[in-house]
């Protein structure tokens, strides 16, 4: 195929998928996504016909997808950190006005009983809607789409026996998803004011309609029953006049709330100086220990007195090739306290709490960190202990140096010099080694009577991932404070990187 088809093809492909992507995300309101995309699908137009731009037909790939992963990432993380995003908030004010009247149901008095029948959505079988007979016409909806004619639908006497392409479920088919039938909504209207229909027994329908009524121009809601008014607040909620907000809500700028939270909040100040420290320290002796053992080793397999330096080395190196995340979950394993295999084997059968004990946790993480890091500190530390010109050490022999001098003076510095930046990564890599943390004691144990679900051995980035609520050990869904508290990090990590790069340049002029 000549190479002008092939372009010609490339570029109908990307243009395919970016109107794809344009038009999913105006289907999703999502317009200033929509708006990226076509001013990516533009530019890539442009470049892929332009003659004088090749450079740019090799880097706009990398170049877009730095902009999805990372700057869009950093950019949404920074918007969301200065905002209550979360639990309560995690929608639009429509939405939650929506949200609002739907939560606030109840049957209107007096409302007919209208014959229904659950169906079930034969291409997604997960899906469950209500067809409905008003004014002897079939009505279909579901959960997410208000009724709406069907009238296709087939009618036998009072009930309801076909809908095209949904399964019309009988008695037996309901019983054993009963809970789903009794939380089926079903929006009688785009219209969240006009109610919605909901069935208890499967065959008959009732109108419900929100007790809360929202005037738009006042934009208030009242409670009917009550007489309760709720107006907006400056936090994203509705609220009565004694203070009594409403529970679903939607977010909101609240400044650098989120940053000084958790040093001025009590529920994570108490235990954010532990979870800092601890950090630091975890991050440091990962570091110290696993660069020490390395290059103990890196020193012995150096030595030509030393035989079978290939096998030993292929050895050291089978912790590095296999993947840390099955070897977390094989050392949780065997120091499980009952029926671990370090404890039934080397302890003879004792019950040594390693992953429950806050000291013993600690040190079980350092130690199988340890297991895993060895072997990269060990091949860095070898490649830059052969790198050393021999004539270097030679020539400190001939001037009278002894092994320990030539080792300090020459080999040491020389070794620093090349192995200092790695290091840095490894304690930027280390402060945020949430792996390690969660396959090995997912932060466990817990701080006693701490108000927040956050354990000893959890380090600033797992402290995140809790208060996220992703953990999904009962805490509230705080994305807010989580995006404040990554940036934290981001700071702490940059500071302490930035020092040491510059001390790791001076060691460099030294030398």
């Amino acid at each position: 195929m000549p190479g002008f088809l092939i372009k010609l093809l490339l570029i109908a492909l990307v243009n395919a998928f970016g109107i794809y992507l344009v038009a999913r995300a105006i289907a999703t309101d999502h317009l200033v996504i929509a708006g990226v995309c076509a001013v990516l699908v533009i530019i890539a137009d442009i470049v892929y016909f332009a003659r004088r731009a090749l450079p740019l037909r090799y880097l706009l790939p990398g170049l877009i997808f730095l902009l999805v992963f990372q700057v869009f990432s950093m950019g949404y993380t920074g918007y969301v950190a200065f905002t209550n995003y979360g639990d309560g908030h995690l929608v639009t004010k429509a939405e939650a006005i929506d949200s609002l009247l739907a939560q606030n149901e109840k049957r209107v008095a007096g409302s007919a009983q209208l014959p229904a029948s659950v169906v079930r959505n034969l291409q997604n079988p997960s899906e469950y809607g209500l067809a409905v007979i008003i004014d002897g016409q079939v009505r279909l909806g579901t959960a997410g789409l208000p009724l709406r004619p069907e009238p296709a639908a087939t009618i036998t006497g009072s009930k309801i026996t076909a809908v095209p392409g949904w399964q019309v479920l009988t008695l037996t088919d309901l019983l054993p998803i009963q809970d789903q039938i009794n939380a089926l909504r079903v929006p009688a209207s785009a219209d969240a004011e006009d109610g919605a229909y909901r069935t208890t027994d499967g065959s008959h329908a009732y109108l419900y309609q929100s007790f809360l009524i929202y005037d738009p121009a006042a934009d208030t809601l009242t409670d009917t029953e009550s007489g309760a008014v709720y107006r907006p607040n400056d936090r994203g909620s509705f609220a009565a006049a004694d203070g009594t907000e409403l529970g679903t809500g939607w977010a909101v700028p609240v400044g650098t709330e989120n940053f000084t939270r958790p040093f001025t909040d009590t529920r994570y100040s108490t235990i954010m100086g532990q979870v800092l420290l601890w950090t630091v320290v975890f991050s440091i002796l990962s570091v110290v220990t696993t660069f020490l053992v390395g290059l103990a080793l890196a020193i012995t397999m150096n030595d030509r007195r030393v035989r079978g330096q290939r096998l030993y080395r292929s050895f050291f190196i089978v912790p590095y090739a296999f993947p840390a995340f099955m070897s977390a979950l094989l050392w949780s394993g065997m120091l499980n306290t009952d029926f671990g295999f370090i404890n039934q084997t080397f302890f003879g059968g004792a019950s040594i709490p390693w992953l429950t004990d806050p000291w013993l946790a600690k040190l079980s993480v350092v130690l199988v960190n340890l297991w895993l890091g060895f072997p990269y500190m060990f091949l860095i530390c070898t490649g830059a202990l052969q790198s050393i010109p021999a004539e270097l050490i030679e020539s400190a022999r001939i001037d009278g140096a002894s092994s320990f001098q030539i080792w300090r003076l020459v080999t040491l510095p020389l070794l620093l010099v090349s192995v200092a930046p790695l290091l840095i990564a490894s304690f930027a890599f280390n402060f945020n080694n949430f792996n390690i943390i969660y396959l090995l004691t997912r932060g466990g144990p817990p701080y006693p009577g701490a108000p927040v679900a956050v354990g000893q051995t959890d380090i600033l980035i797992s402290m995140v991932y809790q208060i996220s609520g992703l953990a999904g050990q009962g805490g509230t869904r705080q994305y807010g404070l989580a995006s404040a508290l990554s940036i934290i990090i981001f700071l702490i990590v940059g500071a302490i990187s930035l020092i040491s790069f510059r001390q790791t340049r001076r060691l460099e002029e030294i030398n």
